[in-house]
């Protein structure tokens, strides 16, 4: 079984954004992304998805490492002054290279 490195983005950021962000994703020339609901505990205190209005996501998006880097190196410029938003770059192994 071969298996190939892919970079892993993923973003953490208010569920506000999450049609933006899927524009900005498949933009970006990424061929897919999954989202999930998150909660937990950072700088802006306790984040959980209680009521709408402190929702947060996880976006994760599998893709090469120069679109990992391009895309989060513009949420970063675009998103990170205004909204609450973590991101993160991990190299993953996949299986089926073609997909991503």
């Amino acid at each position: 079984m071969n298996s190939y490195k892919r970079k892993l983005l993923t973003i953490v950021t208010e569920a506000a954004l999450e049609t933006t962000l899927i524009r900005e994703i498949d933009r970006s020339g990424a061929h897919g992304y999954t989202v999930t609901d998150a909660r937990g505990k950072g700088d802006h205190g306790v984040r959980d998805a209680g009521w709408p209005a402190s929702a947060n996501i996880r976006v994760e998006v599998v893709c090469d490492a120069e679109t990992a880097q391009s895309l989060a190196a513009h949420l970063h410029d675009r998103y990170y002054q205004d909204y609450a938003m973590i991101l993160f770059i991990a190299e993953v192994e996949v299986l089926r290279p073609t997909k991503f």
